[in-house]
């Protein structure tokens, strides 16, 4: 839920998800139009099916247990590099390194470089204290999100300034770094808002073809929103039943 979503939306949605699904296995009993549902007002809907699809994977391969092993979260739908090690570090309290954005941006700040993904994870998994996986992480991740910023960083505050390459002076290392998101381009008007819209329609009723290029904000481009309605399909987000889309009842 936090990846790309701000915390204070995820702060109100995870209660409500946790109580609706308590377990693994609960979760991936439900058709996926539910778990969708419930996803409604955290953004990148498609995070919805695929952990609807890790539900069903768990359960059908794992015993409905989340594994602790980095090969076989690797393993599971939808679950990276960042996704696994945020398992076995806050779950299972293992000396795992979590790279985000923010520890991506540390990181390089205080080298002084931009590092390519695998120098990041090395270097960051070379940097946990023996026996405290979690409070490094999440001190490191605090770092980052508070101190540490992408813009307007406080220098002056940053307990490690001392040993920090960059200090807040000349060309940023963390631009290009790994695991450093960039820019993200302009949602008003774009395929996503529009995908957004979509499956907001959905998740309350079935949406004939016909309807596509209204709801989705384009009235006079149908072309444009049969283009990324089939998206959304692709997506495992909806399916055409007939002349209608409708969220998957599988």
């Amino acid at each position: 839920m936090l990846q790309q979503t701000q915390i204070d939306r995820v702060l109100l949605k995870w209660p409500e998800f946790l109580e609706e699904f308590p377990t693994v296995t609960s979760c991936a009993l439900s058709p996926t139009s539910e778990v969708v549902k419930k996803w409604a007002g955290m953004g990148f809907n498609r995070r919805a099916v695929l952990l609807h699809e890790t539900a069903k994977f768990i359960r059908d391969n794992h015993g409905g247990k989340v594994p602790s092993e980095l090969g076989a979260l690797l393993s599971l739908p939808g679950v990276g590099p960042y996704t696994a090690r945020a398992i076995l570090a806050f779950a299972f309290e293992q000396d795992e390194a979590v790279v985000d954005t923010n520890v991506g941006r540390v990181l390089a700040r205080w080298t002084g470089q931009r590092l390519k993904p695998a120098e990041a994870q090395e270097l960051a998994n070379s940097s946990v204290p023996l026996g405290e996986g979690w409070a490094w992480n999440q001190a490191v991740l605090d770092l980052g999100s508070m101190v540490c910023r992408s813009k307007n960083p406080c220098c002056e505050k940053c307990p490690i300034l001392s040993s920090c390459s960059w200090q807040g002076v000349g060309v940023d290392p963390a631009k290009g770094s790994a695991g450093v998101s960039g820019t993200q381009s302009k949602f008003e008007g774009s395929d996503r808002q529009g995908r957004g819209k979509l499956v907001t329609a959905l998740r309350k009723r079935s949406v004939k073809k016909s309807e596509l290029a209204e709801i989705m904000g384009w009235p006079t481009d149908s072309e444009r929103a049969e283009r990324v309605a089939f998206t959304v399909v692709s997506d495992g987000l909806a399916v055409f039943e007939g002349d209608a889309l409708s969220l998957p009842q599988t």
